[in-house]
């Protein structure tokens, strides 16, 4: 009996979620098209230098003399523009993937979300004790937090290529566990990545943050409301010295998720407007057919009471997703994945930065999330995914090290002041994380191939 209600269970997949998982999985296969574009423009003579200059191009939105494009009193370059501006959005959809998740989704309940969040935890801990021990309190030792992320686009678009043969339990173990390693990425990106602190536009922020606040309870629903105001906690935060992403965060955790119109009401508006279309008449109802007055009235209330009914975080989550898996990602894996191999060693693989990424991300995350699961589920704390093995979960385990995305991010952070020095471990930090998340990516496809069941698990999957 328990078995059935389990299965019954794992098969009430919300179709959010759901719609995450088809989303992000199509996204990473053009986001894998927009890295090796990069490398490719960042590689052949000429075209090289184009490439490169074009994301140092200054870009303004002037009103009078204000630049709302400026950065610490400089205008913004185009490279800027993409990894502090466009970035918001990805980190703000990542708020808003986390606050549904913990309101009806995978973190709702402990006992649902305690599983991935293990895991996480192992697999952000044990790649960042493996690249700092590498380093070996080497300069580049302050990108240790490198190999901790797990990239939610990539991971499922390989999980994707094995179709319904992966069990739909699996494939949501493996993107809560990405959301839980965004919010680590989220902590260490505020705590550690911080310059110069100018707290009166932290004082103004906090401000605009509890309007915000306020407009949730108060059930003010209008999106505008919470982009504008949202915008301007972005520029408070792009010049407070604490990195812009997290206003993204915070702002959507301000995003009401209840919907005005309760349901209820929604769905009594729709039996009483179709009672008006009687089958008897279906045959009129032709290409000529004129609505009553009355019945125009009726749909007109459907028409408005829908937009109300689906609540502001599901209908900006749900707008948003395409945006930054077809666009947003993909613009930023093209400007950020270009490295210029021609002046690397082949030898600088294996050393340094680069193996030290390497190893923390197809060596680390895979130690860290499948033996901390290994725990858990050995101790009795959780119990395994339902319709998953222990090499599945291995497998699996081993696709957590496809880093990129939020890997680059922090890359981007952790060497920043110009140097000579830095610029070389920026550029092998790049190389090593598309290494070590090919290697993953690749060595957990085969794995998965090798010990998925030929048949498909879940009828429900679609």
């Amino acid at each position: 009996m328990s078995e059935n209600v389990e299965t019954s269970g794992f098969h009430k997949v919300y179709y959010a979620a759901k719609k995450a998982i088809r989303v992000h999985a199509s996204g990473g296969n053009i986001l894998i098209a927009a890295t090796i574009l990069a490398f490719i423009m960042a590689n052949v003579p000429v075209v090289s230098d184009y490439y490169n200059a074009f994301w140092q191009q200054p870009m303004r939105i002037q009103i009078g003399d204000f630049n709302v494009l400026s950065h610490g009193g400089h205008p913004m370059t185009v490279l800027q523009f993409i990894n502090d501006a466009l970035m918001v959005v990805f980190f703000f959809t990542i708020g808003l993937e986390i606050k549904r998740e913990v309101l009806v989704g995978e973190l709702s309940s402990l006992k649902k979300a305690l599983l991935p969040i293990i895991a996480a935890c192992g697999g952000m801990i044990v790649p960042v004790v493996i690249f700092y021990f590498l380093s070996n309190g080497a300069d580049y030792s302050k990108g240790s937090a490198i190999p901790m992320a797990t990239d939610i686009a990539f991971s499922l678009g390989v999980l994707a290529m094995l179709g319904k043969r992966v069990p739909i339990a699996l494939k949501v173990f493996l993107t809560t566990l990405a959301v839980v390693d965004d919010i680590g990425g989220i902590v260490v990106i505020a705590a550690c990545y911080t310059s110069h602190i100018e707290f009166m536009m932290l004082v103004y922020a906090a401000i605009l943050m509890g309007v915000l606040t306020l407009g949730t309870v108060f059930k003010i629903q209008s999106k505008i409301f919470y982009i504008l105001i949202g915008l301007v906690v972005w520029f408070l935060f792009l010049n407070s010295g604490i990195h812009s992403t997290i206003a993204g965060v915070l702002v959507a955790f301000c995003i009401p998720a209840s919907p005005v119109f309760p349901v209820k009401e929604y769905v009594k508006n729709i039996r009483e407007a179709i009672s008006d279309f009687k089958a008897s008449d279906d045959d009129k109802l032709g290409e000529g057919y004129m609505l009553t007055p009355d019945q125009v009235d009726k749909l007109k209330r459907i028409e408005s009471a829908s937009d109300k009914v689906i609540s502001p975080l599901q209908e900006l989550e749900d707008s948003l997703q395409s945006i930054v898996n077809y666009f947003i990602i993909p613009l930023f894996a093209f400007s950020n994945a270009g490295v210029y191999l021609l002046d690397l060693e082949f030898a600088s693989i294996f050393q340094g930065v680069s193996l030290a990424v390497i190893c923390g991300l197809f060596i680390g995350k895979f130690l860290g999330i499948f033996l901390f699961s290994w725990a858990a589920i050995k101790l009795r704390i959780v119990t395994m995914p339902y319709g998953s093995t222990w090499k599945m979960l291995a497998a699996v385990s081993v696709l957590g090290g496809i880093g990129f995305t939020v890997s680059m991010f922090i890359a981007n952070l952790s060497f920043v002041d110009g140097s000579a020095n830095d610029a070389m471990y920026l550029a092998n930090a790049k190389l090593g994380i598309v290494i070590g998340s090919l290697l993953s990516g690749f060595v957990g496809y085969y794995l998965l191939s090798k010990v998925l069941p030929r048949e498909a698990q879940d009828a429900n999957d679609e």
